[in-house]
């Protein structure tokens, strides 16, 4: 068998090839999705480079699992329910173990949430991988970037098992660079915390007609929500005791915890903002999708961003921190350093 016939064996199904609003899956030059009335299509897309955004050793069931859910995270900032997805793989060679583990990955999540494979394509080179997802919802109903308002409560979605929070993904980071240490048991949290995201699917969809805005954490708290602030043409208070940590995160020193909180990249977790006139029912559609939510903060008239050591601080006046405690969001180009720490 051939190296294209063993992918095709592998990765395309026949039971995706005509469900839902797919009218004709992948096989063909161009797959055929099916438009209803009432409906728009949510469209996003992401490419996974190795040594960037993963270690050459990384699980390759994780890698699939991945690949599919930071797009997922994408849908699930708009609000948008999930329908149909591609997938471009570019693969040094084609290793069957490596495809098989890869797939349990990838359609395990895709199955969890009723998506469809609808095509894509495969060739050599070095490994990376690219997904585009495709998701509806209701006309006008979508989250955006650019509806938060003054006064909007500031929230952010984390496991709701005790001692979880977001920050963990940068601290499985840390810990490959070799700028921290932990326990085997903390290690193994963090690492699934940065290798196995859970896309928060069912809590934006759950958050139209409730939050004023959205976005998922892919590049730090800091960052995502500046490109909110921006978008809206408003400030925010974020307020530090009340950003959920985990514990292994909360043991580390005072900049490794500010780095993890405020500039962690790769959480995956939701940012909302919504009126605090609906402050409990936000709450209890957090509690009935099974998913954490904290209240970190508020918009503010003005713009930027202010980080006080607590809501008391802030309502008293008290002084923010200097912008110099501030760390960057996550950047995809910055300087080696990231490819040097992961692929140690």
């Amino acid at each position: 068998m051939g190296e294209f016939e063993l992918i095709e064996r592998i990765l395309r199904r026949p039971q995706d090839a005509k469900r839902d609003r797919v009218v004709l899956g992948g096989g063909d030059d161009c797959a055929l999705l099916q438009v209803q009335p009432g409906e728009q299509w949510a469209v996003s897309t992401d490419t996974l480079v190795e040594g960037r955004h993963f270690l050459s050793t990384v699980d390759p069931a994780a890698l699939g699992h991945k690949a599919l859910a930071v797009n997922l995270s994408d849908l699930a900032a708009c609000g948008a329910q999930p329908r149909v997805c591609t997938l471009n793989l570019t693969l040094p060679r084609a290793d069957e173990h490596w495809l098989q583990a890869f797939a349990h990955g990838f359609f395990g999540l895709a199955d969890a949430h009723g998506i469809v494979l609808a095509g894509g394509d495969t060739t050599g080179g070095p490994l990376n991988i690219a997904v585009t997802v495709m998701g509806t919802l209701p006309v006008g109903a979508a989250l955006l970037r650019s509806g938060a308002q003054a006064g909007d409560d500031l929230w952010v979605s984390h496991p709701v098992e005790d001692g979880l929070g977001i920050g963990d993904a940068r601290l499985a980071l840390e810990v490959f660079r070799g700028h921290t240490d932990l326990p085997p048991q903390g290690w193994r949290v963090v690492r699934r915390r940065m290798e196995w995201p859970a896309p928060r699917v069912a809590l934006g969809m759950a958050m139209r007609g409730l939050a004023h805005a959205a976005i998922d954490l892919s590049d730090g708290l800091l960052g995502d929500l500046g490109h909110v602030l921006r978008a809206s043409g408003v400030g925010a208070q974020l307020w530090w005791q009340a950003l959920p940590r985990s514990t292994w995160v909360a043991q580390q020193n005072a900049q490794c915890q500010r780095d993890c909180l405020l500039a962690g990249g790769d959480d995956y977790e939701l940012l909302l903002a919504a009126p605090a006139s609906k402050r409990e029912h936000v709450a209890a559609q957090a509690a009935a999708c099974g998913v954490g939510l904290a209240r970190i903060g508020c918009i503010l008239q003005g713009s930027g961003v202010q980080v006080f050591d607590d809501e008391a601080a802030a309502r008293e006046g008290r002084a923010a921190w200097p912008a110099a405690l501030l760390p960057r969001g996550f950047d995809h180009f910055r300087s080696d350093e990231a490819q040097r720490g992961m692929q140690t």
